[in-house]
């Protein structure tokens, strides 16, 4: 009985081991497959000409996106030079023209003196009223001068409809034709600038 007991005992561990081994050769098996599957997939998904397409695009995409950044500073670069080349005009005019506000205001006042020094002094009391206005007319006029301002020539001049302001037209074969031959009030420039265009009669 004992006997028969340790031969089925010795049957039984056979078996197992058996298993065992057929297991550890299943698990071999399996794994061996499952590394191969892995090694195709990474071969499949290693497409040489499909990494190369891809790198392709994204070199392309990065090119476009370089290519707007570029013209976006190039935008931003003209608009600089623009804003600082106007406000390098503007304090350039600024300094040129600076003395305009007040040589538009003294224009009446140069037209009084004007008007002033046609009148006929009629005694020494007026005669010396007027050198004396005559004397303070001249040194505004050259203190004008000193700032670019200059009184604009008109009687025998070509017409010129930037410097000159038509309000009547004669005939005087005197003068050519569209020539100014009569000047009814003083125009003026500053440096390049007309302030005040002269008031002029023209010859048809």
């Amino acid at each position: 009985m004992n006997e028969k007991n340790q031969t089925m005992n010795q049957e039984t561990e056979e078996m197992i081991n058996e298993n065992d081994n057929l297991s550890e050769d299943n698990v071999s098996t399996q794994a061996e497959t499952n590394a191969e599957n892995k090694e195709e997939n990474i071969a499949a998904e290693i497409n040489p000409a499909e990494q190369i397409e891809e790198l392709q695009k994204e070199i392309g995409q990065l090119k476009s996106k370089l290519e707007e950044a570029d013209n976006r500073y190039l935008r931003l670069q003209a608009d600089f030079d623009n804003f600082r080349r106007r406000t390098r005009l503007d304090q350039e005019a600024n300094e040129k023209y600076r003395a305009q506000n007040i040589v538009t205001d003294l224009l009446s006042v140069l037209d009084n003196f004007e008007r002033a020094l046609q009148i006929e002094a009629d005694n020494e009391q007026t005669k010396s009223l007027l050198q004396g206005m005559d004397m303070v007319y001249r040194g505004l006029l050259e203190a004008l001068k000193k700032e670019g301002v200059e009184p604009i020539d008109a009687v025998g001049k070509e017409f010129d409809p930037h410097q000159h302001h038509a309000v009547m037209q004669g005939e005087d074969e005197n003068f050519g034709p569209n020539t100014v031959i009569a000047e009814f009030q003083k125009g003026y420039i500053l440096k390049d600038r007309v302030i005040r265009p002269s008031m002029v009669k023209v010859n048809q």
